[in-house]
């Protein structure tokens, strides 16, 4: 166990020493403040006056930090979050590849399979800081411009709902565990393509190609039917935390999904780099 321990905390002083890993965190942090600038100055509040006074609720009530953390989290885990997980996730075994570095680690005496299970958990424990600091950040620069009030969260055809202050920070806390697990898949796919033998841009770029194209299928009518077999379906499990009553079949069907997909993405990932001839 303290063998792991020191192999994992030099993961993650590797890991957390690239420039590139704050890539991610500079564009979230970038982005939020962009929208919040454009929440506060344009007509965007008078569309969501309009849309609470229409069904009946005292608009004013919700037009508050938790909602716009919300709005601003839709946009970001939906193109920026994948993006930078996937990023981290293809240079994890593939990079030090390309650098030479991995055959040195190899005339060790370490497995393959542990090597690749301790760089699986530093980009693990990315994905959960890369999380905590998209939510964390969007309710504290949100906090700064909005007042804090109840919580009204709209998704068209998916989620209407109104929430009291304390109701609504608990959801938001609990939807940052499903959006981890999101996080998690995308990381296990770009981390997979990276024990192939590929450069760390196309292991990216074929695990965001993957998401790309179950997003296009989920979007077109004709693939309605087979929706839960893509896994931007069941990705959505995040914003289900918000629907009234709260779809837990639906819910746990996604997250074992999710689970099963991670496990296999690691496992394929593990037998092609135990196949590969990396140390002649």
């Amino acid at each position: 166990m303290s063998m792991f321990y020191h192999h994992l905390r030099n993961e993650l002083w590797k890991l957390f020493g690239k420039k590139r890993t704050y890539i991610g965190f500079g564009a979230f942090l970038v982005a939020q403040n962009a929208m919040l600038l454009t929440f506060r100055f344009s007509h965007w509040r008078e569309r969501m006056v309009t849309l609470l006074s229409g069904n009946g609720y005292l608009a004013q009530e919700y037009v508050s930090a938790l909602t716009v953390a919300v709005i601003m989290l839709i946009p970001q885990i939906l193109m920026l979050m994948p993006l930078y997980v996937a990023l981290v996730g293809g240079d994890l075994v593939a990079k030090e590849v390309e650098d030479g570095t991995l055959r040195m680690i190899l005339s060790r005496p370490v497995s393959r399979f542990r090597l690749l299970f301790v760089k699986w958990v530093a980009g693990v424990i990315f994905s959960v800081v890369l999380v905590l600091v998209l939510g964390g950040a969007a309710l504290g620069f949100a906090r700064m411009w909005f007042p804090w009030k109840g919580m009204f969260v709209f998704v068209p055809g998916e989620v209407f709902n109104v929430l009291p202050p304390g109701d609504g920070i608990r959801l938001y806390l609990w939807s940052h565990v499903f959006m981890t697990l999101n996080a998690t898949v995308i990381l296990s796919i770009a981390f997979m393509f990276s024990c192939f033998n590929m450069k760390p841009a196309a292991a990216t770029i074929l695990s965001l190609s993957l998401l790309l194209l179950n997003v296009v299928m989920e979007g077109i009518p004709f693939f309605e039917e087979y929706r839960e077999y893509l896994l931007t379906y069941h990705f959505h499990s995040w914003i289900n935390v918000y629907v009234r009553p709260i779809p837990w079949s639906q819910m746990t069907q996604s997250v074992s999904v999710l689970l099963a997909c991670v496990l296999t993405a690691f496992l394929i990932g593990a037998a092609a780099f135990q196949s590969r001839d990396i140390k002649s």
